[in-house]
């Protein structure tokens, strides 16, 4: 056997024995992720359940259960990195440093991650509430890592950044058992105040959804241009609250005129003087 074809073999067999130890390492390293993968989401369907087992807060489902699922993953990737070789005391420290790095460049992500946690942990609001905040109202869906979601009343999907919403007045209508219904309604000059105000009460009392306590305000509100106009401040249940509105518009101002009295129009009086025309 010559030197060439010793050479040969022992470079075949340095191959072989690097693929036998690679290949082998290679291969449980995949194992090992996808089954690390498969138990992730495993651990977050079991998390999900037995938070909604618990009756915890619909909200806090889809948080908890993705940060679960990150954090098994975190693990799993730092095991399959160690099955390859890699230095994991190093490469948390290398991640470390490349995590702060990525922070800085990422601050509004980190922002919004940050802002989603106060929004869990302070509760200004829960799954189903109808809330204002960032300029725009709806139903809440889910408050997730980095947003909440909201469902306008035309069924429209409003994705929002946590940041915007927690750093910024949140309004939150559904949280309060009563609410207020603010109306205005104006009569004409000629009118009969008090046989108007007799009127208006007669329709609140009337309607079964204005509570009695706290009791309704009427009262004379201002002389306007063309009206006298009074507010009409009843409360009412939460849930009934545009019901409310709506059937008291209507009735009030059926009511009004079946009273005798007008609802006004913007108008405008021209009074026309004759001048006599000047001496020739």
């Amino acid at each position: 056997m010559d030197f060439s074809a010793v050479e040969m073999q022992d470079l075949l067999g340095r191959i072989i024995t690097l693929i036998t130890d690679w290949g082998l390492k290679v291969l449980g390293a995949v194992v090992v992720l996808i089954v690390g993968r498969m138990v992730a989401k495993a651990t977050r369907k079991a998390v999900r359940r037995a938070l909604e087992r618990g009756k915890m807060d619909p909200t806090l489902v889809p948080f908890v259960s993705s940060l679960v699922y990150y954090l098994v993953m975190a693990f799993v990737l730092i095991a399959v990195l160690g099955m390859v070789g890699i230095e994991t005391a190093s490469m948390i420290a290398v991640l470390g440093a490349a995590g702060l790095a990525v922070g800085l460049a990422l601050q509004g992500t980190m922002s919004n991650f940050a802002s989603g946690v106060m929004l869990l942990i302070f509760r200004p609001f829960y799954k189903g509430d109808f809330i204002e905040a960032a300029g725009v109202a709806g139903s809440v869906d889910t408050v997730g890592i980095f947003t909440t979601t909201l469902n306008t009343p035309d069924n429209v999907r409003i994705v929002l950044p946590n940041g915007t919403v927690w750093g910024q007045t949140i309004k939150n209508y559904a949280t309060n058992p009563t609410r207020r219904v603010d109306l205005v309604m104006g009569i004409s000059y000629d009118d009969d105040i008090g046989a108007a105000m007799e009127t208006i009460n007669r329709v609140l009392d009337s309607e079964p959804r204005v509570l009695k306590d706290p009791a309704p305000t009427v009262a004379v509100s201002e002389l306007a241009d063309s009206s006298v106009n009074f507010v009409v401040r009843p409360w009412c249940a939460k849930e009934d609250y545009w019901g409310v509105y709506f059937d008291l518009t209507r009735a009030l101002k059926e009511e009004l005129e079946k009273s005798g009295c007008s609802i006004p129009y913007p108008q405008t009086d021209v009074h026309l003087h004759q001048v006599a025309g000047s001496a020739a």
